[in-house]
């Protein structure tokens, strides 16, 4: 397996951790670091998501909705489903 060599930044705290669970588990820091990305890549191990955006273009796109429907005086009745043929 061929490796690449990579230079990270982690905080003190991160370090501290990272020393410690290396050596409680008898591996090399570069080891646990690997474990880390195969858990995520893997599924194993899953990130928080930072849903800010998904609210930012929800209320953008429920913002839209609520013109159209003073503009028009209706509400839409169709649902994207609806758009594509069964």
């Amino acid at each position: 397996m061929e490796m690449v060599r990579k230079q990270v930044y982690i905080e003190a705290r991160q370090e501290e951790v990272l020393k410690f669970l290396a050596r409680d588990l008898g591996i090399s820091e570069a080891e646990l670091i690997r474990r880390g990305l195969n858990g995520i890549i893997e599924g194993q191990v899953e990130l928080p998501r930072d849903r800010s955006a998904w609210q930012e273009q929800k209320r953008f796109i429920e913002a839209r909705m609520e013109k159209q429907t003073r503009k028009s005086g209706k509400k839409r009745t169709w649902r994207r489903e609806d758009l594509y043929a069964r």
